[in-house]
């Protein structure tokens, strides 16, 4: 467009590093806001009780206190929903006929708590110091009730009810179904049956969970910083809950420090610091300790899957099945989105004409649970990719032949699995080429070399594997997403998209697609997100939509800003639109370089106040609709060395080659993957969080949970292809979230690979040492 090569495609460094390295970023905790209050929250200790009484009077008397409040305060406020993922799209309903039962969050406790975490009652103060030194005396009586921690356990009949109205603890239920799945599992030459485990971790992102608010004095305004991922969703829920229009509410999603799904749903927390900031007449803020982020922040990935394979003598897939059951937690906070993602994925890319699935998620008495990178996904690929393995070894074929015998084919794009897909619509891969994938990631992992090295016997006790999985990932969630563009008189272009950034470069990358669609330089593009007054209406960062979605409405409004542009220009040059070019912020006439020429500058400063007519305001606004998902995919594959003695493993080489259409930045595109791979890394390795049976979490600090550094991540070999999509202008397809997909698979098909000779078989993980010494005593 601009004449010269595009932006889009330049590994162009990040703009917003500079500020960020030098200390100079604007976080929650960093706003300035004189005579505000900080909040702190009194947390139940117990799993399940009820909450015989609570007296906060001692509280309230307490030095530097202004407010106390308990359930009983907050009693006339709705309980919290999260609407939009509870929502259950009209065609998935009309299909496939979910249950789907709601469990409303009240903002405080108050006639029983659910989990250990809930909030009680809720401490204002001069300073943090001061309230949590006041919620020491608010007295709270319990009336210890039954725990059940296990979603197995759940389900049997006579179970503690989590929540006494409904009438058990099942709150998701679903169920589909492909073809003729009995008589391929009667007619089949091989079945196998297992049942794997995928563990409960948590995001930890490095900045916790944080929010202030503030009533502008002059024209009433409730202005909410927070470290959101979706600020329009929290805007309205604000709105709802507070009885004021959208109108009188802007959230502002600040510098966030990592999100990764966690911060992706609306909390209580959110909603009740602005109603202190509007009741108490003084800004409120409150930042979540660490503690409470590992056990009143959201958790993810526990799910139980008990499939079955059929296959033909040669290796081809006839039939799955899979029983899925999924914890949830003590509240139904996010619906379908995590079960269906899981029961949709569950095939990746591999050709199965008879299908059978259902999902059951289960309510108990621990942290609820809602996505995590990935979403349903990692949970999916390690039960399918797992039995994988296990039917080749059953099949004596090679790993990576057996998936190679049954990928979908290039040349059957776009591709429909019979299953339907997230948004209620028959399931369509749109573009692909997974064999391609999978042949780069064996031709650098090289098998041949790592079964020699198995024939030549253990170094030292070390035994060595390989293992491999595949994954896709539909992306690009609707149902829209917004950008405007406008141009200042300077000449600077100002970019606003409703999507906020938590570490993907949006003010680099959106930056490149604007430049390219308006005929500037990404210099002179300043980027705004996650601001609900600069875009009204927007969704959010989250399930890998941002690029899809913000970054087609920026692309779409580029164009039209660049034709009012042509269209003013014209007039001043006397020349028709189409003569003229636009290319590094400067029009031309097409042809005449000794011409006449004009600025966007020029052109700007004087465009509100000429008679130019339509368009003079150089502006434009565009809500992208995305018409189906574009679908990523992978290959990751590794070898792993096991050493018999300690249990411990040692990564010894990790490939991943990785499908995201058209890549805008291949910097931010590596640093995306890589940063998947290593949470996908920690997952199967160090990070698990343990429940007691009373339903207390055993790994509630960083002493107990454990979380790898940089020096346990390996280098990674990467590789990509470029199928672009079809569903979108830009070809472009979601990537942030495809790294940390398959890492638990791959790690434990690889250990298994390497403890073969002791009949080891992994079901869950993570693979810790004692883990592995474990599976190394009973094989």
């Amino acid at each position: 467009m601009t004449g010269k090569p595009g932006w889009i495609g330049r590994p162009v460094p990040r703009v917003e590093d500079d500020r960020l390295l030098r200390g100079h970023g604007r976080y929650v905790d960093d706003l300035d806001l004189p005579h505000a209050l900080e909040a702190a929250f009194l947390r139940s200790p117990e799993a399940h009780a009820r909450l015989v009484s609570v007296d906060a009077s001692a509280a309230l008397a307490a030095p530097g206190v202004a407010a106390v409040w308990t359930g009983e305060d907050l009693a006339e406020l709705a309980p919290l929903l999260n609407r939009e993922e509870l929502r259950i799209p009209p065609g998935l309903a009309e299909t496939v006929d979910p249950t789907v039962r709601i469990t409303p969050a009240p903002l405080l406790a108050r006639e029983k708590v659910a989990y250990v975490g809930q909030p009680i009652a809720v401490v204002f103060a001069e300073n943090r110091y001061l309230a949590e030194d006041a919620l020491e005396l608010i007295d709270v009586r319990y009336a210890s009730l039954p725990v059940v921690v296990d979603p197995d356990e759940a389900r049997e009949p006579g179970a503690p009810l989590v929540h006494e109205d409904l009438p058990d603890n099942t709150a998701i239920a679903v169920a589909t179904r492909v073809g003729e799945p009995d008589a391929a599992f009667r007619d089949a030459c091989q079945v196998i049956s297992e049942e794997f485990r995928a563990h409960r971790y948590v995001a930890s992102p490095i900045e916790t969970r944080a929010v202030a608010a503030r009533v502008d004095p002059f024209h009433g305004e409730l202005t909410v910083w927070s470290g959101t991922q979706t600020p329009h969703r929290l805007r309205d829920s604000i709105a709802r809950t507070l009885g004021l229009g959208t109108e009188a509410v802007r959230v502002l999603a600040v510098d966030v420090g990592g999100g990764f799904g966690q911060k992706g749903i609306l909390y209580v927390e959110e909603l009740i610091v602005p109603h202190a900031a509007r009741c108490l007449g003084r800004p409120v803020r409150w930042r979540e300790d660490r503690a409470e982020n590992l056990t009143a922040s959201s958790h993810a990935r526990e799910q139980i899957h008990r499939i079955e394979l059929a296959a033909g003598p040669d290796g081809r897939l006839l039939g799955l099945r899979d029983r899925i059951t999924v914890n949830l937690g003590a509240y139904n906070m996010a619906g379908l989105v995590v079960p269906y993602n899981s029961l949709c994925h569950l095939i990746g890319p591999y050709r199965v004409p008879n299908v059978e699935i259902e999902v059951t998620g289960v309510l108990t008495n621990t942290t609820f649970t809602t996505p995590y990178r990935g979403a349903g996904r990692p949970e999916a690929v390690f039960a399918m990719e797992r039995a994988m393995d296990r039917l080749a070894a059953a099949l004596g074929i090679e790993p990576e032949e057996l998936r190679a015998r049954n990928l979908v084919q290039p040349g059957e794009m776009p591709y429909r699995t019979g299953l339907v897909d997230r948004s209620g619509q028959p399931q369509v891969y749109d573009s692909g080429d997974f064999p391609e994938l999978l042949r780069r990631a064996v031709a650098r992992i090289d098998p041949p070399a790592v079964r020699a090295r198995q024939k030549a016997g253990p170094a030292e006790g070390k035994r060595v594997g390989v293992g491999f999985a595949l994954y896709i990932e539909a992306t690009g969630l609707g149902p829209f997403e917004t950008a405007r563009i406008d141009v200042a008189p300077s000449g600077r272009v100002k970019l606003a998209i409703g999507t906020p950034s938590q570490g993907q470069g949006h003010r680099t990358s959106m930056a490149q697609i604007a430049a390219d669609a308006i005929g500037v330089s990404p210099q002179v593009i300043d980027v705004v997100g996650g601001d609900t007054s600069a875009t009204p209406f927007g969704v959010g960062t989250i399930a890998s939509r941002a690029l899809v979605n913000a970054g087609n409405a920026t692309h779409r409004a580029g164009l039209l800003v660049r034709e009012k542009v042509l269209a003013a220009a014209a007039r001043r040059l006397e020349a028709a639109p189409a003569d003229l070019e636009l290319t590094d912020g400067v029009i031309t006439i097409r042809g005449n370089a000794a011409g006449p020429s004009l600025t966007l500058a020029e052109l700007a400063a004087g465009a509100p106040m000429s008679d130019d007519g339509p368009g003079a305001e150089l502006s434009e606004t565009v809500h992208f609709r995305p018409p189906g998902f574009a679908v990523s995919s992978g290959a990751q594959a590794a070898v792993v060395e096991v050493d018999e003695h300690t249990g411990e493993v040692a990564i010894q080489k990790y490939v991943v080659v990785h499908d995201a259409g058209v890549i805008v930045n291949p910097l931010i595109a590596e640093g995306q993957v890589t940063g998947g791979i290593a949470q996908g890394i920690a997952g199967a390795l160090y990070e698990e969080m343990i429940y007691g049976p009373d339903g207390q979490p055993r790994t509630a600090t960083y002493m107990d949970y454990l979380l790898p550094t940089s020096s346990e991540i390996p280098d990674l070999d990467l590789d990509e292809l470029h199928t672009p999509s079809p569903m979108n202008d830009l070809g472009v397809k979601g990537l942030g979230e495809g790294g940390a997909i398959a890492p638990q698979a791959v790690l434990a098909n690889a250990l298994e690979d390497a403890l073969r000779p002791y009949g080891v078989v992994v079901r869950r993980g993570p693979l810790s040492p004692s883990r592995v010494r474990d599976l190394l005593r009973a094989g």
